[in-house]
């Protein structure tokens, strides 16, 4: 699980319960109509403005951002220079042989043992990452939306509670309550866009960057040991993608 998510999460929604509580009760907050107008409204026009399919996609990476990244970057160094080890110790072919769940790793072992030219494997993986990029860019686009849609029916639910606030003028005793009401749907719009929509977006986002720079690992390895099979070199090149701290060469 991705501990910085969840506890960003945990303690957001604490924070306001927290403030909730020394104010009053929870129930002073609960208001069905309001939620069905943000939500409902919500989720009803970003199935507008997307297709169905992509908004289950997006809602299906949400789910993913819970999960800890299984690859580092550093580890992602390191499976290259052990490749560039074997293919140096066992010849380019031994590569076919390698075992990996990373499809693209897998991809770009196969290409090396092929002894495929670099402008092949940079094109390969150039389509890779642009594939990548633009199925990840349609769970962020879905986001964005979500962020501005839900304050906008929150205002809209705001909207419709004081058109029914002010045809009752005529009993003052109404009015506290009728105001509250009202001004509880802005908060579900802004409490969604700001605790959920926009971190999912960023999260997305940080996911993509970090995915596009592995792939450039996995690029630059197989363009190195193709032009000079030496694990050293290997690793020198590729540990300028990781920070200064977590470099370090261990021949096997």
């Amino acid at each position: 699980m991705d501990l910085g998510t969840f506890l960003g999460l945990a303690s957001g929604i604490a924070l306001v319960l927290g403030a909730i509580f020394m104010g009053g009760t929870l129930m002073e907050f609960v208001n069905v109509p309001s939620v069905m107008i943000v939500v409902g409204g919500t989720l009803a026009s970003i199935c507008v403005a997307y297709p169905l399919e992509e908004v289950f996609q997006a809602f299906s990476a949400m789910m993913q951002i819970f999960s800890s990244r299984k690859v580092k970057d550093a580890e992602v160094v390191n499976m290259m220079v052990r490749i560039a080890e074997i293919s140096r110790r066992e010849g380019l072919i031994a590569l076919e042989n390698i075992h990996t769940d990373n499809t693209i790793l897998k991809k770009a072992c196969q290409l090396i043992a092929d002894n495929a030219d670099p402008a092949l494997i940079r094109e390969t993986v150039r389509i890779e990452i642009g594939s990548m990029k633009r199925r990840h860019a349609v769970g962020e686009a879905v986001f964005k939306s979500l962020a501005g849609y839900a304050p906008s029916f929150g205002m809209i639910g705001t909207l419709i509670g004081l058109v029914q606030m002010l045809t009752r003028l005529d009993d003052p005793k109404t009015l506290g309550p009728s105001m509250a009401v009202a001004i509880i749907t802005t908060f579900y719009g802004s409490m969604l866009s700001t605790l959920l929509f926009l971190p999912v977006a960023g999260k997305l986002r940080s996911r993509t960057l970090n995915e596009t720079l592995q792939l450039e690992i996995i690029f630059e390895g197989a363009k190195c040991i193709l032009e000079n099979n030496n694990p050293r070199l290997v690793y020198e090149k590729l540990s300028s993608f990781i920070a200064p701290k977590e470099r370090r060469y261990e021949r096997r």
